[in-house]
């Protein structure tokens, strides 16, 4: 399969074909824009696809995508195999024990966000709605566009990009300040500690920047910090609301000319 790089690397073909990639990325935005649309409010969790379920963390990331969709929030996850299966197999338990217990309810989305790779040929099973991609930054847009949360379980570049993507963004307050939950607190404690231990002491972060970071091995604890700060978004859009309309209301009109 060609990369999505190929189509950027080639020199000989950049100016005859640049115009025209331009309507393949829009459509890859569109498409995922229209599909992604009833998945709110969701949580995008981020993992290994090489990790199989001999891996301690399989079950980890089964447990945590099962209390998060019988909570009620969709799961996105990157539909491939390893901690991605986990994810989403552990969130199709938590959407039927949702349906059971509010049956009126529209249930949560079990989401894969697939990228065309040679190891990763198709979703899960577990997946039922799947979104594909050809470019790695669009899809990195819908985990970010429509997340209420990150949760990262241990994995490696694709991982550790999303995550440093994300503290970027929000560190630059390109979006959004929401939960970025780290689980498995061996795998992640040597990270943190050089981000506290040199990162920080060499003056390249502040101490106020780990505060985005939560870490944790309790799926419990990662659910309730998400839906505690759910709730605070909740509640600032609608005071936001009610301050709008308050100033529509006693907006002075203009007096017309005699």
């Amino acid at each position: 399969m060609t990369s999505d790089l190929s189509e950027f690397q080639n020199p000989y073909e950049r100016t005859t074909r640049d115009t025209w990639l331009i309507f393949k990325i829009m459509a890859e935005f569109t498409n995922g824009f229209e599909l992604m649309r009833r998945v709110d409010p969701a949580v995008s969790i981020f993992g290994s696809a090489r990790l199989t379920s001999k891996s301690p963390y399989f079950q980890l990331t089964e447990d945590v995508s099962e209390t998060i969709t019988s909570a009620g929030f969709s799961l996105i996850s990157g539909g491939g195999p390893g901690l991605m299966e986990a994810a989403n197999k552990g969130a199709f338990r938590g959407i039927q024990d949702y349906k059971k217990h509010f049956p009126s309810e529209r249930p949560p989305v079990n989401v894969g966000l697939t990228i065309q790779l040679p190891f990763e040929p198709k979703a899960n099973p577990f997946v039922n709605l799947e979104v594909h991609f050809r470019y790695f930054f669009v899809r990195k847009v819908m985990f970010a566009r429509y997340a209420r949360a990150f949760i990262i379980m241990p994995g490696g570049f694709g991982t550790l990009d999303e995550l440093f993507e994300a503290l970027t963004l929000i560190q630059t307050n390109k979006m959004t300040k929401f939960p970025i939950v780290m689980m498995g607190v061996d795998y992640w404690k040597g990270l943190v500690d050089w981000m506290k231990e040199t990162a920080i002491k060499e003056g390249a972060l502040l101490k106020k920047h780990l505060e985005l970071i939560h870490l944790t091995d309790d799926p419990e604890e990662a659910v309730e910090i998400i839906g505690r700060s759910y709730a605070d978004l909740v509640s600032l859009v609608q005071r936001r609301k009610r301050k709008s309309r308050s100033k529509k209301r006693h907006r002075p009109t203009a007096k017309k000319r005699s």
